[in-house]
């Protein structure tokens, strides 16, 4: 018997002959010069293997030549236009191999990656063998990671081809391709001719793509709409000793902070009333910590782009671990695992049921580069996963001061068991001084500080695949292809700053996005929800709940209203467009003249700062008006450091922040026992008004409200 073996990739095909026939194989060259044949006899099954190869896909679908022309449609015709599915060009010499190996073979198994993708690759591959011989048997090898043990069970159990999975990736296909073409043709149409700078692109869209750019506009967005917020807190801390050391031992706020001065600062006032602090609570208890693509195809991995965290029942830890035994860096530790240290790992929540989750299947001691800090962290990981948990004494202190909650911890390590092989996670010993219930004592600290609240940092690679993951935005295997589009269609400018890559939209990305956002559709075509909905309903069709033509049909119903709306309201998204633009021109020109007006104004600043300095020093008495009077000056400042370079305001905005300190400082930075706004003791902090929003707590909740 002869069996026809395809495998996804040929490097794949080559590992699989290799495991397979025990190195003694045949080679010989294809049509493709890529691929090659590797002939053996299997032992195992007693018959004659040839194990060849694809390179991904088979196919490409594309409209007929009535409809492929941008001027032979409306652009609308294209959600009810046929699809043609047809060989690509640059594998007909892969589609030739095949068809002269399956006219001799009497099984087809398919070596594809299981998951979704390569179920769909597999029925191509079978399209094309039975176009050779019709009645050739259809068998799939299923398997997770290029080492011995499963790649002989895969060959041994072979199971049949899942064609649900097949069928839900050809509904993703036909559906990406309407709406990428109607609404790549709509938007390029409209926008070419009005905007010189888009004439010889194409303004194209994709169902992912778009979605994917959202995410990086609204990061832009919330970084450039970012106003720090002042915030208060108490500041409670005792020093005493610990470990020999006097060190002072800060007690958290169970308020944390609030965004209203006049609030925070008459609780403060109460608490200095009756500063005694008075511990309620002492509890302690014992706790625990738990827990790249050329690596898979050269057999050192397990296949990566899984997001699966569940083993298999029955997956043999203890081969791996072996393995890993000879390594210096962690060697002892796999050999600790192997002499009673193992513990059978944490069940995920993410099973694809196809992959185990990564990790090391040979050890590699020879990789360099990132190559090597990818395959050590996969492996200190799998170790630490195989590894008992970290083990430690957790002490948590309340304490009661003025009616006020305050609360600290600290940790005793007492074993680090996974942590000895994974230093990614931090978890080290926090001591703290030795209180009893009920105790009392003074603070040694009791202060009401400020703070503000910190910008978002513009995202970054692995920020955007995160939300994608998170959003249902593409899959592990075409997330990176999404990104690279959105950089590629100039929609977004990858910018470095250090060692970090920032991704930041460019103008027409932002135009794009908030033109469409104008429009105002119920489900807007730069937000997740469309897409997510579509993987859910791939989800239904692989688990047989509804068949494709009925998610096809749903679908484009769906986005035929929405084209409809977007043609209909284009105007919005063009005059946003053309907005943008226009700014992002003047905005250079006003930049220019914004330096030379600061420069000017900080050689005046510069000219009268020590005139008004002397004055300063003879007006200690009225230094709180001065800082009212020149908090104008500030905003102005810190409004101008938004178009202008820090040098040119930094001495006059340091001045008068100093002044607004110092005068903070004087009002609140107030003795332990000073009778603070002695005058209004008889106001209540349950009288006062939340105003602030982040506040409002203070009012809604009966577990926050104010003692007065």
């Amino acid at each position: 018997m002869k069996v026809l073996c395809v495998a996804e990739k040929p490097s794949i095909a080559r590992s699989v002959s290799t495991i397979l026939s025990g190195g003694q194989i045949t080679t010989r060259n294809t049509a493709d010069k890529y691929v090659k044949n590797y002939d053996f006899i299997y032992a195992a099954r007693n018959a004659n293997y040839t194990v060849t190869a694809v390179r991904g896909h088979l196919f490409q679908h594309d409209f007929p030549d009535g409809y492929r022309k941008w001027s032979s449609c409306e652009p609308f015709d294209l959600f009810d236009a046929p699809i043609e599915t047809m060989v690509s060009k640059d594998c007909k010499g892969i589609e030739r191999n095949l068809m002269a190996e399956a006219r001799g073979a009497q099984m087809l198994m398919i070596w594809t990656d299981c998951d979704r993708e390569g179920e769909n690759i597999g029925a191509e591959i079978v399209q094309v063998c039975r176009k050779a011989n019709r009645n050739i048997q259809v068998k799939r090898a299923r398997f997770s990671a290029i080492i011995a043990q499963q790649i002989h069970r895969a060959a041994q159990n072979p199971v049949e081809l899942d064609w649900a999975q097949v069928h839900a990736v050809e509904a993703r296909i036909f559906l990406d391709l309407r709406l990428g073409a109607a609404f790549t043709r709509l938007q390029t149409l409209r926008l070419q001719g009005r905007f010189p700078e888009l004439d010889l692109k194409v303004v194209s869209y994709g169902p992912c793509q778009f979605p994917t750019l959202g995410f990086v506009v609204s990061r832009y967005e919330q970084v450039q709409s970012f106003r720090p917020e002042t915030f208060w807190y108490i500041y409670l801390a005792i020093s005493r000793n610990v470990n020999g050391r006097n060190e002072e031992t800060e007690f958290k706020w169970r308020r944390g902070h609030l965004f209203e001065a006049p609030v925070a600062l008459a609780i403060y006032e109460l608490v200095l009333e009756t500063p005694m602090a008075r511990v309620t609570s002492v509890k302690k208890k014992s706790v625990k910590k738990w827990l790249a693509e050329g690596l898979y195809q050269r057999g050192f991995l397990s296949y990566p782009r899984t997001e699966t965290d569940q083993f298999d029942p029955n997956f043999e830890f203890m081969p791996l671990i072996e393995k890993q035994a000879v390594d210096p860096a962690w060697g002892a530790f796999a050999t600790g695992l192997r002499n009673g240290g193992f513990a059978t790992p944490r069940m995920g929540k993410k099973n694809d049921k196809a992959h185990p989750p990564i990790h090391p299947t040979a050890h590699a001691g020879n990789l360099a580069g990132d190559e090597k800090r990818v395959y050590e962290f996969i492996t200190r990981r799998f170790l630490a996963c195989c590894s008992k948990d970290a083990e430690g004494w957790e002490t948590t202190i309340e304490v009661e001061c003025g009616g006020e909650e305050f609360f600290t911890s600290g940790l005793s390590v007492l074993a680090r068991n996974y942590l000895e092989v994974y230093p990614y996670d931090k978890w080290g010993d926090r001591h703290v001084p030795d209180f009893a219930e009920g105790e009392t004592f003074m603070p040694a600290v009791c202060e009401l500080r400020d703070g503000q609240t910190t910008r978002p940092a513009l995202l970054t690679e692995a920020d955007l695949v995160s939300l994608m993951d998170k959003n249902g935005i593409g899959t592990d295997a075409t997330i990176a292809q999404h990104i690279q589009t959105i950089v590629d269609r100039e929609y977004v400018m990858e910018r470095m700053e250090g060692a970090t890559k920032y991704l930041v939209p460019s103008t027409l990305g932002i135009a794009l996005v908030d033109g469409y956002n104008k429009i105002g559709f119920d489900k807007s075509l730069s937000k997740p929800q469309l897409r997510r909905d579509t993987e859910r309903e791939m989800v239904r069709i692989c688990e047989g709940l509804k068949s494709k033509e009925d998610m096809l049909n749903e679908a484009i119903e769906q986005y035929k209203a929405l084209f409809v709306k977007a043609r209909g309201d284009f105007d919005l998204l063009i005059q946003h467009l053309r907005v943008s633009l226009s700014l992002a021109v003047v905005g250079e020109e006003d930049q220019h003249q914004a330096v030379e007006e600061a420069e000017v104004a900080e050689a005046e600043a510069e000219a009268g700062e020590e005139e008004e300095e002397e004055e300063e020093e003879g007006e200690e008495g009225v230094v709180e008006e001065a800082v009212v009077e020149e908090a104008g000056e500030v905003l102005q400042a810190r409004t101008a450091l938004l178009l202008v370079p820090n040098r040119l305001v930094h001495r006059r905005l340091s001045r008068l922040t100093t002044l607004m300190k110092a005068s903070y400082a004087t009002r609140l930075s107030i003795p332990l026992h000073a009778n603070l706004m002695r005058q209004n003791s008889s106001t209540s902090v349950s009288s006062l008004h939340a105003n602030h929003p982040r506040d409002q707590h203070l009012q809604r909740n009966p577990l926050h409200r104010v003692r007065g």
